[in-house]
């Protein structure tokens, strides 16, 4: 979208929020019945049930957005085992929620104990200009959680405390969930977790970013519902259209910095399961085990907190899908400028003047290094015990900006705490780290010139595509989300990859991702599940000149993945025997869910640079054979001697 289009958007909101003040425009009204609280301002109104802190209905211009099941009388059926539960309740956010739900409420397990339904902000008390309440269940004695991969008597032992927020002239409700982990709790770990929006049949159009954004009515058969996952943090702003009615729903995130894997980390945004009846839904995921996953580990006698959101749930209506993501997108402007909310009170959630900003300025010492930063990323994390650290962490907040050119970056409305400030960018290997950055209340700390020399063992012999921490630059990554790409390999490469330095493009001769060569002509792919074949050890064949023999010494194959499904891959150096080579990471589904990139790592394959020579070399790196499933996605190599 072009830029002036969004300004005129975003100003176009902007004085919808203005209007929002004026008389006209309807208060904010508050209901209560015996099982739910009302919300209306007007133009939506939110049913939120106090048992569990579900969103059971949202109305928009009187119409339902959300799949719920009605009763006799046209309103939310309530009733614990609606058509199509699981007797057994296990997974029953899967199962009997239609309509918006976190999957960890505030009910926990079925019929063990009722939750606290409470009045945050009455709009009786502020001119009708807000309302909000809360759902809070105590988990002491019991596990929480009913999402998927969950057993029937929970999971996660946490307070969770779910609210709902309408404003006065607002096209939506904004909701978060506050988790509480106190000293007391024993040990625990989560698992999925997320707010998911089933959504009305009306809803036929998915806009989970501008790579996935298309037709998809009920009929259509989706295959596999991993094609469709997209960057979070490219993809603040997703949600779906009715083309027919013209009306949209979205959901926004005004910060990312409740979300899980930093500005790398793929997830899903949205779907509809293969059963055609099955709603279309909006998912929320602040923790997944997809492509790599994320953890949340909570130590016995550690005190956590942390609150997810608050987001917005955004309804509009125009003339068609794009129109309709577009005032979504100016939207989330308007919601960003906006953060942190001063409205949210009684959570640990410190406002403006509780948060810092903080500032600096990268530079680089590395005479190979681009002379302009491109996507230069800095992020403020949490050193933990977690492996491969931010790229997995859920626990934490993070907070995360891109750099100007020259380097300098400013990242503001962070929470006080330490973190390690990290930094990575396109055409430098590796990652800077600055450890015990101590941030306080209302800090503006300018960290000056941070220093990065990164890591090098040697003189660079060669080096192949780019480091970017995807194989975007590479042969076929654009074919990633189709299913059928690891088949199409054979075809297009029946004598495998081999790699000439001097005289190869990596975007026509090197293939992004290496799997075992299929030689099966019935393999078929199962959608999850990838494909249930297994194919021959498929080799990489690298070949480069040097101007003389290497001095006694070593030599380090620098080989950057961005996707891992196998255990080890195997090395020989002209001729010499094959080494098994381990990885670091072993596994996390890129493969298999047709992803574009999982955890990125870096792993040194060393050897004796005595099995140079003058002249031309070969290295020769090898997937075992085995499944169809296995192998690697490249990122970047590069050999120093």
């Amino acid at each position: 979208m072009k830029s002036h289009t969004v300004k005129k958007l975003v100003l176009m909101v902007f004085s919808a929020c203005l209007f929002a003040a004026c008389s006209s425009v309807p208060k904010v009204t508050l209901e209560e019945t015996d099982e739910l609280y009302i919300l209306d301002n007007g133009i939506v109104e939110a049913c939120v049930a106090k048992a569990s802190g579900d969103l059971v209905s949202l109305k928009y211009g009187g119409r339902q957005m959300l799949a719920t099941i009605m009763d006799e009388n046209g309103n939310p059926d309530l009733r614990k085992d609606p058509p199509g539960a699981n007797p057994e309740g296990l997974n029953r956010g899967m199962t009997d929620h239609q309509y918006g739900f976190w999957s960890h409420d505030a009910m926990g397990p079925r019929d063990t104990r009722d939750a606290e339904a409470f009045v945050t902000i009455n709009p009786s008390r502020n001119g009708g200009e807000r309302a909000e309440v809360a759902v809070r269940g105590i988990s002491e004695g019991r596990l929480m959680g009913t999402g998927p991969g969950a057993r029937p008597t929970g999971q996660f032992a946490s307070d969770i405390e779910i609210r709902y927020t309408i404003e006065r002239g607002l096209s939506g409700v904004y909701t978060c969930c506050s988790f509480v982990h106190p000293e007391s709790y024993p040990a625990t770990q989560i698992g999925e977790a997320r707010f998911c929006a089933k959504l009305a049949p009306i809803f036929d159009w998915m806009s989970a970013g501008d790579s996935v954004n298309f037709h998809y009515p009920k009929d259509f058969y989706a295959g596999d519902k991993y094609v469709y996952t997209v960057n979070q943090t490219e993809n603040p702003v997703f949600g779906w259209s009715s083309v027919a009615d013209s009306t949209g729903f979205f959901l926004i995130n005004p910060s990312m910095e409740y979300m899980s894997g930093g500005p790398t980390k793929v997830e899903f945004a949205g779907h509809r399961d293969t059963n055609s009846e099955a709603a279309p839904c909006v998912l929320n995921y602040w923790r997944s085990s997809h492509y790599g996953g994320a953890e949340v580990s909570v130590k016995e006698g550690e005190h956590w907190e942390k609150v997810i959101g608050p987001f917005l749930l955004y309804v509009n209506s125009g003339t068609d899908h794009e129109g309709l993501f577009n005032d979504a997108k100016a939207q989330a402007e308007v919601q960003k400028a906006a953060w942190p909310y001063s409205w949210l009170k009684g959570l640990d959630y410190p406002g403006t003047k509780g948060r810092a900003k903080i500032s600096g300025h990268i530079k680089i010492n590395d005479p190979d290094a681009p002379l302009a930063f491109v996507n230069c990323h800095v992020g403020l994390t949490v050193a933990d015990s977690i492996r491969f650290g931010w790229q997995r962490d859920a626990k934490h907040y993070q907070y995360w900006t891109l750099t100007s050119e020259d380097g300098s970056f400013e990242i503001p409305n962070v929470r006080p705490g330490r973190y390690t400030l990290v930094a990575f960018t396109d055409g430098v290997l590796g990652e800077y780290n600055k450890s015990d950055v101590v941030i306080k209340a209302g800090e503006n700390l300018n960290l000056g010139v941070l220093d990065w020399t990164p890591v090098r063992y040697g003189k660079c012999a060669f080096e192949i595509g780019v480091p970017n921490r995807t194989g975007v630059e590479f042969a076929g990554a654009s074919m990633h989300r189709d299913p059928e790409v690891v088949l199409k390999y054979p075809a297009l490469y029946p004598d495998d990859v081999s790699f000439r330095v001097s005289e190869s493009d990596c975007a026509k001769d090197w293939f992004y991702m290496q799997v075992p060569h299929n030689e099966d002509p019935e393999a078929k792919v199962l959608p999850f599940f990838g494909i249930r074949s297994e194919g021959r050890a498929t080799p990489y064949r690298i070949f480069f000149n040097l101007p003389e023999r290497p001095e006694a010494g070593e030599a380090v194959l620098r080989i950057a993945l961005c996707g891992t499904c196998t255990r080890s891959l195997d090395i020989s150096v002209n001729g010499s025997k094959s080494v098994s080579f381990p990885l670091t990471q072993t596994s996390d589904g890129v493969i298999t869910r047709h992803g574009s990139h999982g955890i990125w790592h870096e792993d040194d394959f060393r050897f004796d640079s005595s099995l140079l020579k003058a002249g031309e070399n070969l290295i020769v790196i090898s997937v075992p054979a085995g499944s169809l499933n296995s192998g690697v996605v490249y990122d970047y190599l590069r050999l120093e001697i």
